[in-house]
């Protein structure tokens, strides 16, 4: 059984997001011989009554992915960047198209990106509504909108003149840069629902989901290579918080690893910035991880 690469979730949380705290994870990594980087999105935590916190939302700000992830690009040279994931239809397809050329630019090609519709509950309706009405974003927009929108924005990484004509989005003819290394950027799309996972297999370049619940995440990879998905699996693991010693850590780190594998897993990105431990912490385990796995180092 092939063991899937593996991510490190940057420490884009408060209170340990920090421009050094990022620096040290991300050159970690790529010293250490992991596979990537990864930041997620969150625009905002509900303070309302009603809300009830079903996925166990982190209450701490969130840094913004993006920046965060060109900060750690810029110091480091061989690993992976990942959005994972980033909620896409918050912004304009063209400006976050341009945005994200610029950042696959700037780390040489090195971007994959992990967008959804705007979730952050596991329970119906899978998503917050306040993010919606602090974005300006009519909760309509998720469904085909959402899949316009990726369409939109790969339109803006091919050849010019590029043109967009949708129900709801359009790009008159115009010159719209930078293009990406590759010409266009790696698109993993995460889904909890059966259909929006048939979805991701015939419009995503992967899948990206979090293993809250093994049997479901199994459940979850089978539904996307059945619906013909044939991209990158990425597993988000959420190590036990309680397990903060070196070999605490890395016994429950490969332990989900070998369920990662077992699912058919491709990749499996560790919620290192959920455990309640400093950067540098953080980075001694990685390094007891790493002397487990005896990776090979660049």
């Amino acid at each position: 059984m092939n063991l899937p690469r593996i991510g490190v979730n940057l420490p884009y949380l408060d209170p340990y997001a920090a421009p050094d705290a990022v620096v040290a994870v991300a050159q970690a990594t790529e010293r250490l011989g992991f596979h990537a980087v990864s930041a997620s999105d969150r625009l905002l935590i509900p303070t309302g009554p009603h809300w009830n916190n079903d996925a166990g939302l982190p209450e701490s700000h969130a840094w913004d992915s993006l920046e965060m992830l060109t900060w750690a690009a810029a110091h480091t040279q061989r690993i992976r960047v990942t959005t994972g994931i980033l909620n896409s239809i918050f912004q304009p397809p063209v400006i976050l198209a341009r945005r994200l050329a610029t950042l696959d630019r700037l780390s040489g090609g090195r971007l994959d990106v992990g967008v959804g519709q705007g979730g952050g509950t596991r329970l119906p309706p899978f998503y917050i509504p306040e993010e919606f009405i602090a974005a300006g974003v009519p909760v309509s927009r998720r469904g085909t909108g959402f899949v316009e929108h990726i369409a939109a924005m790969r339109a803006c990484w091919a050849p010019d003149p590029v043109e967009f004509d949708g129900e709801r989005y359009r790009i008159p003819p115009s010159m719209v840069g930078p293009k990406p290394c590759a010409g266009t950027i790696p698109v993993f799309i995460g889904a909890i629902t059966r259909h929006t996972i048939e979805r991701t297999a015939r419009i995503g370049d992967g899948f990206i989901t979090t293993a809250v619940d093994w049997d479901a995440t199994g459940a979850h990879v089978r539904w996307y290579r059945a619906a013909g998905g044939t991209g990158t699996v990425v597993v988000n693991v959420i190590p036990a918080r309680h397990q903060l010693s070196p070999s605490a850590f890395t016994s429950a780190v490969l332990s989900e690893l070998d369920r990662a594998a077992a699912v058919g897993a491709d990749e499996m990105h560790i919620a290192l910035q959920l455990l309640s431990v400093n950067p540098d912490q953080q980075v001694e385990l990685l390094e007891a991880l790493a002397t487990e796995l005896d990776l090979p180092t660049p």
